[in-house]
């Protein structure tokens, strides 16, 4: 009886703590709206420099996929920094094509529960190939974009952009961490890990409150190579799955990943996030650091 009462207060306490924000379409005046809330451009004009923003979800499909491809062209483009091809093609992930762009945004990439590789996902609904053909040319499209930022190409990640190849260690020694899950959606004060950081700098300061899913991490995260930017206290969390014993847990950060440079930004489960000029502007660094278009400290937290 008193397991189960523990259970039912544990049950009662996660729904409590969910604060899910309501989706919303995306609107001629909703888009107005973060133009008018991005940073104002610079005297630079187009970069001649291209991002290819994907946004396939073979698994959990984000409301806010379209709003978050949408925000990401109108920082690029109002800014001058890049031009953009969106697309949900995973051909785009052939080597001949990946280095026909500068950087590459994987948006709420979230593959399917059961194999939890995106690549390998879109081979299995084809009937042509053998299984051995499908393990294949999956792991091919993955070493393609492994291979691609090693050489000096960028890597953003947004929200569950860290799911993609959830399963691989090299994926996620190359980003920096995967995907290991998250409590109900809840208020997450998020604290910037060094205020005079050339990304961070947008934030006023030394902390933020919004609503979101709290990203915890685990494979490569450990090794806590990579320079954190936001910090989240998971001490104060409700939903968690086991007693937090570090509560400092970091959900964007950037790494060097051989001549690469991969941003992190897990926070933007809900459009409602873009409505905050400082993260625009945030994400709008953290993006330009990828390109190479700003100098950064990105000296990892651990050799």
């Amino acid at each position: 009886m008193a397991l189960r009462l523990r259970l039912l207060l544990l049950l009662l306490s996660a729904s409590l703590a969910a604060q899910d924000l309501e989706p919303f379409e995306l609107t001629p005046q909703w888009l107005a709206k973060i133009e008018a809330l991005a940073p104002e451009p610079g005297d630079s004009g187009e970069s001649g420099q291209r991002i290819l923003i994907f946004s396939l979800a073979t698994g959990y499909q984000h409301w806010a996929i379209p709003h978050t491809e949408a925000v990401v062209r109108i920082l690029v483009k109002r800014s001058g920094v890049a031009t953009c091809t969106t697309t949900r093609d995973i051909g785009y992930f052939e080597a001949d094509q990946l280095a026909g762009f500068d950087a590459v945004v994987l948006n709420n990439t979230c593959p399917e529960r059961d194999y939890r590789d995106m690549f390998y996902d879109v081979f299995r609904k084809d009937s042509t190939l053998s299984e051995s053909e499908r393990r294949a040319r999956a792991a091919s499209l993955e070493a393609n974009l492994i291979d691609y930022v090693r050489k000096g190409g960028g890597l953003v990640l947004l929200h569950g952009g860290t799911t993609m190849q959830l399963n691989s260690m090299a994926f996620s020694e190359m980003t920096g961490g995967s995907f290991d899950y998250h409590p109900p959606q809840q208020p997450m004060t998020l604290r910037v890990a060094d205020p005079q950081h050339n990304i961070t700098t947008p934030f006023s300061s030394g902390s933020f409150t919004l609503i979101d899913e709290p990203y915890f991490f685990k494979n490569a995260y450990a090794q806590k190579a990579f320079k954190p930017l936001l910090a989240m206290d998971a001490g104060t969390l409700t939903g968690v799955k086991q007693p937090v014993t570090d509560p400092v847990r970091y959900v964007s950060w950037i790494k060097r990943f051989g001549k690469g440079r991969v941003f992190v930004s897990a926070p933007s489960h809900n459009a409602q996030a873009f409505e905050n000029p400082e993260f625009l502007a945030f994400l709008l660094q953290g993006m330009r650091y990828t390109l190479g278009q700003i100098s950064a400290n990105d000296e990892p937290l651990r050799d």
